[in-house]
């Protein structure tokens, strides 16, 4: 310590005090006969406030406290690229009372995401460097030189686990691998004092621990893809994974949908308390999956929606060019001297707010920017609307030419549809072909309408229907069945017996009055 200047003394015994535990500042607040109770940022002040005594004493007690236990992991948060400041002096004593170089020691803080990590002459193992703890008979975790698609809706700002390939070990369908990771104060504050605690919602973290799986292949980049039969205990805590997605296939195990997987509930947000991660998956024959962790913050469609805004809008002179190219186009023989378009959004059918199209695409059809982002938030897929080709998020331009169009108040708020001219200019559809068009649809409207006539069988007094007297029998029988019927329905007035019959061949006349 008497190498160093005063100034450097001091950020050093600062440095080893941000290292001690809760027990030890405790232990060191004893010697020095202060209150050794409270949290451990209370125990720190009160640390920190015993070196203003410059005492040798409570010096020589700070640098015995911190050389008899492990500081690997907090000095490599502490060195380049991490988020402490000290002095180059100052750490390297803190290093090397630590008993550690500064290579060693050093967490590469700056990589660029989703690679490989550096080596170093002298740098222990991989596994060792990164704090692995292999199960025997188990996958060890190697480096891998893969590239993850990047996430439109998460932006990252730490790496906690480079890519890590999972090699299957032996002939064993199932696989395991367990490591772990520590994270800086300052991600640690991050993740507990962004929390969306909003009323009525869902506990949610705007900064995330985010697990991400995909196969081992470094010649193009890589989606998210998870190694079947997969299990994932964070901390010795089940990780909930999307759930499979079915299939009716036979012998073919379901997979999950491709997104990943939030593990921060699980985490310890703390830097001193490492996180242990441990992956069982089934290996299959020639394909090995790679496994990173990222810290990163969750964004919203809004927040991607004004970062396409501040991109700035495609020049309207561009569209218009496309204009005049497709309309002077004689390739089918055929004069084309105008265009029908419509500014109304396919995705929700009414007139686009802010115009959008990936440059990968040729068509003059855009969609609106808002409803598309918020669409690909809830399950994202990036199509085209239009055309179902790859859309990408930083493929969008917001198209100045269609903005124009959307804000000129010439078009009609009730109208979507404009005619695009062959100079690139572009006017309202004519009202009479308009007024043409709603007659037509009206028309076809009254005609397949259905008319049911309905018919009043039912007499004008009693309101019962008219029934048709039945026929007689047209047998020989007939006339005599007749007869008798009229013979036998007479009768005299008080007894009703019928009337007498006169013998055959003769017909008695009989006086009914």
């Amino acid at each position: 310590m008497s190498a160093l200047s005063a100034q450097d003394t001091v950020e050093c015994l600062q440095g080893m005090i941000e290292c001690l535990r809760a027990p030890e500042l405790q232990l060191l607040l004893g010697f020095a006969g202060r209150n050794k109770f409270g949290s451990k940022l209370e125990l720190r002040d009160r640390a920190n406030s015993l070196l203003k005594l410059r005492s040798k004493h409570i010096e020589t007690k700070i640098t015995e406290i911190f050389k008899s236990g492990d500081r690997s992991a907090v000095l490599k948060m502490m060195g380049p690229g991490g988020n402490m400041n000290y002095t180059a002096a100052a750490y390297q004593q803190m290093l090397s009372l630590a008993g550690y170089t500064a290579q060693q020691a050093a967490l590469s803080q700056t990589r660029n995401p989703y690679t490989q990590p550096p080596s170093f002459p002298g740098a222990p193992a991989y596994g060792a460097q990164q704090g692995y703890q292999v199960k025997p008979g188990s996958s060890v975790p190697q480096p891998a030189n893969v590239k993850l698609k990047k996430l439109p809706f998460y932006d990252i700002h730490g790496e906690l686990l480079p890519p890590t390939s999972l090699l299957a070990q032996g002939s064993s369908r199932f696989q395991e691998a367990q490591f772990q990771f520590q994270l800086t104060p300052q991600q640690a504050t991050d993740i507990a004092s962004n929390r969306d605690i909003r009323m009525g919602s869902k506990l949610d973290y705007l900064y995330q621990v985010q697990l991400r799986f995909c196969p081992l292949d470094s010649t193009v980049e890589q989606g998210d893809e998870f190694p079947p039969s997969i299990c994932v205990q964070v901390n010795s805590k089940m990780c909930q994974l999307p759930n499979p997605i079915p299939t009716n296939k036979p012998n073919v195990e379901p997979k999950r949908p491709p997104k990943p997987i939030n593990i921060t509930p699980l985490c310890k947000l703390s830097p001193i308390l490492p996180n242990i991660v441990n992956i069982k998956w089934a290996s299959e024959y020639a394909k090995n999956w790679v496994a990173g962790i990222w810290l990163v913050e969750k964004l919203s469609s809004e927040d991607l929606l004004d970062r396409l805004k501040k991109k700035g809008t495609r020049n309207p002179e561009f569209t218009r060019e496309i204009i005049k190219k497709k309309l002077s186009d004689d390739e089918d023989d055929i004069a084309t001297t105008n265009l029908k378009v419509t500014v109304a959004c396919p995705l929700g059918k009414m007139r686009m707010t802010i115009p959008c199209r990936p440059s990968t695409c040729d068509h003059l059809q855009c969609f609106d920017a808002s409803l598309f982002l918020q669409m690909n938030e809830r399950k994202p897929t990036w199509q085209c609307p239009v055309c179902d080709s790859p859309a990408l998020y930083d493929n969008l331009l917001v198209d100045g030419y269609f903005l124009e169009v959307i804000k000129d108040p010439v078009l009609p708020v009730e109208e979507n549809e404009i005619i695009l001219n062959e100079d690139g200019s572009w006017h309202p559809v004519p009202k009479e072909e308009e007024d043409a068009k709603k007659k037509k649809k009206k028309e076809e409207e009254e005609e397949n309408k259905e008319e049911v006539d309905l018919v009043d069988l039912s007499d004008d007094e009693g309101g019962a229907p008219l029934i048709a007297p039945k026929a007689a029998p047209a047998d020989d029988d007939s006339e005599t069945a007749g007869t008798a019927a009229a013979a036998g329905s007479g009768s005299d007035d008080e007894g009703g017996t019928p009337a007498p019959v006169a013998p055959s061949g003769e017909i008695e006349c009989i006086d009914l009055e």
